[in-house]
């Protein structure tokens, strides 16, 4: 059954409000844009605001990759109580006198630095025996935790509006819970918190900056040539490669090409590394490198 809709290709920066999920978020911009095919390139909770990026059309073979990227959130945190969420939404299980001071708080930053181990949010869509497990904290089971290795880059305070508040930013990679950062910081500092406000400011090279709210989608007057950005826009992290217009009819066909003679340190990538294939500055296709060839793993079909 063909899809109804515009056959729209990019990439749309929105600044999800307050209250939506992301699969809401994504619906609504999906009707102001007129679009046959969109996704959502990794989610935020209803209780976190900034930058969702949708993929339309083409894009969305690019969502992998892009949720990949890395991310910059700002968040509160709020010192003395504990929620079984971890953020505003839950219930209070416990609760401390024990407010940090400034000095304290940036004396422990440090320790979130680089590769550590988190313990995800039992309320998160992570599986636990086939369920997400936030279905089954909902159902009032106690859900284990597995630890697992995340990347943070940066991490700062910001402001302190009050003894009992705290605002941080944070540069980390794919799979860090900033609810399960703002836990056991406020755990290293010999109190309780909980995540208080969380706003995404980028992911790749997508940033707030350039995120439009679901107002300025939904107004009259629009041309969605003004929201939605180039595929290619999610390729500024990845080695590239040109290739002929054969070479291009080839990859698009499933095939093989070999690798231009321009490009002798791509052969030298490690096994399985992913590339993006250009054609006429335009990308065709995502790929690996195997030996002296270029091999396609996902290609696009846009039209010209």
């Amino acid at each position: 059954m063909k899809r109804r809709g515009l056959p729209l290709d990019g990439f749309l920066a929105l600044d999800k409000p307050l209250g939506l999920t992301s699969t809401q978020a994504l619906g609504r911009a999906r009707r102001a844009l007129g679009a046959a095919k969109a996704g959502h390139c990794g989610t935020l909770d209803p209780l976190a605001t900034g930058v969702l990026v949708l993929a339309f059309g083409e894009a969305t073979k690019l969502v992998d990759h892009v949720m990949d990227g890395a991310k910059r959130y700002r968040f509160g945190v709020r010192w003395g109580e504990a929620r079984n969420t971890d953020d505003a939404e839950g219930a209070v299980v416990a609760t401390s006198d024990h407010r940090p001071d400034r000095a304290a708080i940036e004396a422990a930053l440090p320790r979130f630095l680089g590769t550590i181990d988190q313990v995800p949010p039992a309320f998160s869509a992570i599986k636990r025996d086939g369920q997400p497990a936030y279905a089954r904290a909902r159902a009032g089971e106690a859900v284990e935790m597995a630890s697992r290795r995340v990347r943070i880059d940066r991490v700062a305070l910001v402001e302190m509006p009050g003894r009992g508040r705290a605002v941080f930013e944070v540069d980390c990679g794919k799979g860090t819970y900033v609810r399960s950062l703002g836990r056991d910081l406020a755990q290293v500092l010999g109190t309780v918190g909980f995540i208080d406000e969380l706003r995404r400011l980028k992911v790749g090279p997508f940033t707030i900056e350039k995120a439009f709210s679901l107002a300025s989608l939904e107004a009259p007057g629009y041309t969605r040539a003004a929201f939605l950005q180039p595929v290619e826009t999610a390729l500024d992290d990845i080695p590239a490669v040109a290739v002929t217009g054969a070479q291009a009819e080839a990859l698009r066909q499933g095939r093989a090409v070999q690798l231009p003679r321009a490009a002798p340190a791509l052969s030298a990538m490690p096994p399985g590394r992913t590339i993006a294939v250009l054609a006429d500055d335009r990308l065709i296709a995502m790929a690996r490198v195997d030996a002296d060839q270029i091999r396609p793993l996902r290609v696009l079909n846009r039209q010209a």
